[in-house]
């Protein structure tokens, strides 16, 4: 997801996907050795089968431990808002253009389309977080198939792609944070926006 703020003129692409029409796979994805997240997250049968030769690791977590996560950073700040929340999004997507067509296509992939409007509803969510990892499991051949927990660390993951485990340790990123250290900075210019500017954020609806 954070490459579609890197390369807007990709969005495009994914929404066409998400509209389902016809992809050009390896066209989109050209210069990538590898995809995370959403919106790949997504289409994972469809790149399952246009990169026949690609390993996929599923990585796998306590629901509530990812619930939490999620609930604190994608949810919070990509998931539309009523109120204060919803004029501080707006004013940001002045600021960032291209966040504006990137929350659209959250709203759509990610809270209708996989979450069936009921991401608020924690064991709903849960639920089809843990229906998305059975169907994985059940549909990838266990020979490119690798189920992997990151406090597993280097080992299990260089074994299954068959390279040498780094001299270095493997990294702890607390990616959540990084989130939403990210997202506070970009609200504190959007309300900075909006002091030196009043008339425009109170045209904002």
């Amino acid at each position: 997801m954070s490459s579609l703020g890197e390369y807007p003129e990709s969005i495009a692409h994914w929404e066409a996907a998400v509209r389902g029409e016809q992809v050009d796979w390896k066209d989109l994805l050209a210069g990538y050795q590898s995809a995370v997240d959403w919106p790949v997250c997504s289409f994972w049968r469809e790149l399952a089968d246009a990169y026949p030769d690609a390993k996929v690791v599923l990585t796998v977590r306590e629901p509530r431990s990812w619930y939490a996560s999620a609930r604190k950073t994608i949810y919070r700040y990509m998931a539309r808002k009523p109120g204060i929340e919803g004029a501080i999004m707006r004013l940001e997507e002045r600021l960032y253009p291209s966040l504006r067509r990137r929350r659209a296509l959250c709203e759509r992939l990610i809270w209708e389309n996989t979450f069936e409007g009921r991401f608020d509803e924690p064991e709903e969510a849960m639920k089809i977080f843990e229906r998305h990892n059975s169907a994985v499991r059940e549909t990838i051949d266990p020979d490119r198939l690798l189920v992997y927990d990151v406090r597993q660390g280097w080992q299990p993951l260089c074994d299954f792609l068959g390279v040498e485990i780094p001299d270095e340790p493997f990294p702890h990123l607390n990616v959540a944070d990084s989130f939403v250290r990210s997202a506070v900075r970009r609200r504190r210019r959007a309300l900075t926006l909006r002091k030196m500017h009043p008339e425009e954020g109170s045209a904002i609806r």
